[in-house]
């Protein structure tokens, strides 16, 4: 979840100081390596390097850079590891252009090849790079900026924005697709952010962009610009009088909820990232060539796991062991030889428990393979193939983007391996948008109910099982009450003492599993207790469930994806009701580095 912040102004100045502070502003989106390029005497100077923004400043000078207009950025890596060489901004072939991006640019690979191909001087393996060839390649055939740009937004597949500027002429210029991208009209000066929060202490005006639109400033306008035609549009300024901090949230109340409707923005970077990877393939070759195979992850990524397994069982019919990280060497670590496979799933890469389960496994097999959201993390150098979440950064600490893009990557892996289509998963991405508008309601009602009591029961069965232990694991870490996650036909077998009148069971459902659902729900109902139920609408949840949150018609491999997010939005508003802040609850971090 990169950020990028650019200015252009009447009068050359120290603008290094204004880019920094930029910067800082953008730092709560998380990045790995920060960089400026500044047009300073006819010259671009560039200085970038991997490090927090004050340390490299400091090391590099960026508040001495001085000229007229400039880009700064904060990288958080998806395509290249953390160095100084994949860190942005980056400049064309001769150095008379300079550019940095935020987003994801899918065709990566392809368009790297073709660019080398084409005589380009690639340095880097990073995306962003491409952004600026693309526009080089047309800018050098005589087309001007605006045309130069248009044309390269058609070879450029993804989500992302840009900031580009020449020493030819004194204008800066930016595009979005996808991701954020704001202008702020100073005086004499001109602003283009990620983010609108960068932007409030220096200007209140601001203009907004929508995809498909290309800015042009100088430091007196700004003249937008078409993608599809070419042709100027009129856009509207407005002032904005809120805090930072609220438009740091984008509005919501808290990160999380932000980050609960980033979701259908994280899948369709996800799809489309493996629709265009070149590593999938061999990903799933080192799974197809194992006699045994192993999931192995801690917290909302083991239940992720859990349902991975179900996937690559059901549909790839492929036998493969989720099991908790610290579990894997006293339970299994003797099982392991060079026909094993270790898939070790990780939001950061640096989980200890994960690392000591990779580090004893890499003894033993080579077939070590990582799924991480961190891109240079110490999981991604030690493997043997990778494949990156592209869920961007998460404040809150409770998972939420990363645990659905890791459901969604494990149904995309078991559907390659099986031979299937994958083209339907371009709809999860409308489900889940479509599911968070007509839960929110039901959800809210829920919580309220479930508010009231300090410990409780999350039930699924088959392949809602994983859902179920996530969810009881939402409402563990936000509301501080006690959730028990099962599968559903173990609740008998002891925990159903526990049902009294009103007590509450939320029961997680696929619409395969409804009638042996339907028979566990009665077993709490008959006795009082009071059944919550996710699952696809049908006759008979209407006519057992005492509350049905329904989910859209989608089929029994994407119905339990679409229901984690009723049950983080359930977790949600239960945290929220009792005055507990959900992104930093008590005594968790976001990386567990101990064992």
């Amino acid at each position: 979840m990169c950020g990028i912040f650019g200015i252009i102004t009447l009068k050359p100045r120290a603008i290094g100081k204004d880019l920094v502070a930029g910067g800082r502003r953008l730092s709560y989106r998380g990045y790995d390596s920060v960089g400026c390029a500044v047009l300073s005497d006819g010259k671009i100077d560039l200085r970038k390097d991997v490090g927090k923004v004050d340390e490299v400043s400091k090391r590099l000078k960026f508040s001495e850079m001085y000229g007229d207009r400039g880009v700064m950025q904060l990288r958080w890596a998806t395509f290249g590891a953390p160095s100084r060489t994949n860190a942005q901004p980056h400049l064309d072939c001769n150095g008379d252009m300079a550019g940095a991006h935020n987003g994801n640019i899918v065709n990566t690979p392809q368009l790297r090849e073709q660019f080398i191909k084409e005589g380009h001087k690639v340095r880097s393996t990073n995306d962003g790079e491409l952004c600026i060839h693309a526009v080089e390649k047309y800018y050098d055939k005589g087309f001007d900026m605006i045309e130069s740009i248009r044309k390269a937004y058609e070879d450029l597949r993804g989500d992302y924005a840009f900031i580009i500027f020449n020493d030819g002429e004194k204008r800066l210029y930016a595009v979005k697709k996808g991701s954020g991208l704001v202008v702020g009209v100073g005086r004499d000066e001109m602003y283009c952010s990620s983010d609108l929060p960068s932007l409030l202490p220096l200007t209140k005006k601001i203009i907004f962009l929508n995809d498909g639109e290309i800015v042009s400033l100088s430091p007196k306008e700004a003249k937008f610009f078409s993608i599809s035609d070419g042709k100027e549009i009129k856009k509207k300024t407005v002032s904005y009088r809120k805090s930072p901090e609220y438009a740091r949230k984008g509005g919501y109340e808290h990160f999380m909820l932000k980050e609960i409707h980033e979701q259908p923005t994280a899948i369709e970077d996800l799809v489309e990232l493996l629709d265009e990877s070149k590593y999938v393939d061999k990903f799933l070759s080192f799974i197809d060539d194992s006699d045994k195979v192993f999931l192995a992850a801690c917290g909302s990524s083991y239940h992720a796991c859990l349902l991975g397994s179900y996937y690559f069982g059901n549909i790839a019919k492929k036998f493969v062991v989720p099991v908790v990280a610290p579990q894997f060497i006293s339970q299994y670590g003797h099982a392991v030889d060079d026909k094993t496979c270790v898939v070790l799933v990780s939001q950061s890469g640096e989980t200890k428990d994960v690392l000591n389960a990779m580090n004893y496994a890499k003894e033993k097999t080579d077939k070590i393979l990582g799924v991480m959201n961190v891109i240079g993390s110490t999981l991604m150098n030690s493997s043997k193939a990778y494949l990156p979440l592209a869920a961007g950064y998460e404040v809150s600490v409770p998972a939420t983007k990363t645990f659905l893009n890791q459901c969604v990557m494990f149904l995309y892996l078991a559907k390659r391996m099986a031979g299937e289509s994958c083209r339907d998963m371009g709809e999860l991405s409308k489900l889940v948008k479509s599911t968070l508008n007509s839960t929110t309601r039901d959800c809210k009602k829920a919580a309220a109910y479930l508010g009231r009591w300090d410990e409780l029961y999350s039930l699924g069965y088959g392949s809602t099982y994983g859902i179920a232990k996530e969810t009881a694991l939402k409402i563990k870490e936000i509301t501080y009450s006690h959730c028990e996650g099962m599968y559903s036909s173990e609740f008998k077998h002891g925990p159903l003492s526990a049902v009294r009148r009103g007590y509450p069971v939320m029961f997680i459902s696929s619409p395969k599993d409804t009638d042996v659902m339907v028979s566990h729900i009665n077993e709490v109902t008959c006795r009082g207790g009071k059944a919550i139920v996710i699952a696809e609408r049908n006759e008979s949840m209407v006519k057992n469930a005492d509350e049905l949150i329904q989910l859209p018609h989608s089929g029994d491999y994407f119905s339990p994806i679409l229901a984690t997010i009723p049950a983080q939005l359930i977790a949600y508003y239960m945290s929220t009701r009792r005055g507990i802040d959900p992104d930093f609850p008590r005594n968790l971090s976001k990386t567990i580095t101990v064992d």
